[in-house]
């Protein structure tokens, strides 16, 4: 027998049912509900509960429950406050022997918990959730029961983490996809098109497009990056994108634009950068105003003429904290010219310079329809499983006379 009561069998038994290896077959609710019955059974327990860590709330938010009675039924608790908050802070199992009522406002419902141990679930360094047990009667919980239970944290948090990463992503295409126009708007003398293809390595980020007009006639086209992935980059990414409509009916500079973003994402939006390529087009269609802010250099390709890729000025990406005006440049847009203008995803490689990825890029570009020329691009540059989001607009100046006929004709390229 151990000082716990316990032989080493029994221990060996109940170490056991938590790391068995038939609990990987399963998917990460049914391994958390396999669980959390198992520890009630072995622990002779009322409840268990696994409560995930959400950062951007800073709230417990209860994600698997076996046996209500123990605990805060289905309401997020503040992650810095009570007895859940000391595991959470104190990175350490909480064991509270005796609750007397009313002690933990968290935890006050009936029937009312007398014994509750807690302990962190870690992935790495980082605190993801909590694991608790609880009794109605009290009790004294083990130094054998208390190594378990963080056994079977280790395990909940994996699949913990899984559910969380598969609810963000679900959530965060939703709302991209929601953000990002359905449909393109017919403008008279531009054909425009588009294409976004969400990374499967990183998860859905911050890439998006938008087209626009404006009261004054001209048209607005914007691409842009949030750094990171995920529902936290989608949410700051649908904030820009709101932000740049509303600065783009106060002001016709791109630059004065992209300016008072960057004002607004270094305020409201900290810790976050973005990249973002802004421009605007005169009622006549005839040239383009430009600026970028940290974002990779458009492509224009003209009839009778090479491909290039533009040499514009770039200027400091949106967040950073820089006094340097931002510039603007303005090119011409002749009859049937493209410009391509795309996400770093579309480009970057891992295994190779990203110079190697522009000129792939400005290589496969060549004058043809918006769409037809999307699809030539996408199918050559864009791999089976990107590792990252990419986004491609192009916009077309419709040449002269599908312009005077006030439409292309089908297949033309000029």
């Amino acid at each position: 027998m151990t000082a716990s009561g316990l032989n080493v069998g029994e221990r060996l038994r109940r170490v056991e049912a938590v790391v068995d290896a038939s609990l990987s077959q399963m998917d990460a609710d049914q391994l958390l509900t396999e669980l959390l019955g198992r520890l009630r059974r072995i622990l002779d327990v009322d409840g268990a509960t696994v409560l995930h860590l959400d950062r951007h709330a800073h709230q417990l938010v209860e994600t698997a429950v076996s046996g209500r009675e123990c605990g805060p039924g289905g309401i997020p608790i503040p992650a810095g406050r009570g007895y859940l908050g000391r595991v959470v802070s104190d990175r350490r199992p909480v064991l509270v022997e005796h609750v007397e009522r009313g002690e933990l406002p968290e935890l006050s419902r009936a029937p009312h918990p007398r014994s509750l141990l807690g302990v962190p679930m870690l992935a790495g360094a980082d605190v993801v959730g909590v694991l608790q047990v609880g009794s109605r009667r009290s009790r004294r919980f083990t130094a054998d029961d208390v190594h378990l239970l963080q056994l079977a944290a280790d395990r909940a948090a994996q699949a913990t983490l899984a559910m969380a990463n598969r609810v963000d992503r679900a959530a965060a295409l939703a709302l991209q996809r929601s953000l990002l126009p359905a449909q393109l708007p017919e403008v008279a003398g531009i054909d425009l098109a588009a294409r976004y293809l969400p990374g499967h390595n990183t998860g859905v980020g911050g890439d998006w497009y938008d087209v626009f007009g404006l009261p004054s006639g001209w048209l607005g086209v914007v691409i842009g990056d949030v750094t990171g992935h995920g529902l936290r980059a989608a949410v700051v990414m649908g904030r820009l994108r709101s932000a740049l409509r509303a600065y783009a009916l106060e002001d016709d500079d791109p630059a004065n634009v992209l300016t008072r973003l960057d004002r607004k994402i270094r305020h409201f939006e900290g810790g976050h950068l973005a990249t973002a390529l802004y421009a605007m087009l005169p009622p006549d269609r005839s040239r383009i105003h430009l600026s970028l802010a940290g974002h990779p250099p458009p492509v224009l390709t003209r009839p009778a003429h090479p491909t290039e890729l533009l040499g514009l000025p770039v200027d400091e990406p949106l967040g950073l904290r820089s006094s340097r005006p931002r510039r603007g440049t303005v090119i011409d847009f002749p009859p049937g010219a493209v410009l391509i203008c795309y996400t770093d995803g579309l480009v970057e490689r891992r295994t190779e310079s990203i110079d190697t990825g522009l000129e792939r890029l400005r290589t496969t570009v060549a004058v043809a329809p918006a769409d037809a020329l999307c699809a030539t691009v996408m199918t050559g540059l864009a791999d089976g499983v990107p590792s990252d989001d990419i986004a491609l607009l192009m916009v077309r100046r419709r040449p002269a006379e599908a312009q005077a006929s006030g439409c292309a004709p089908i297949g033309a390229d000029e």
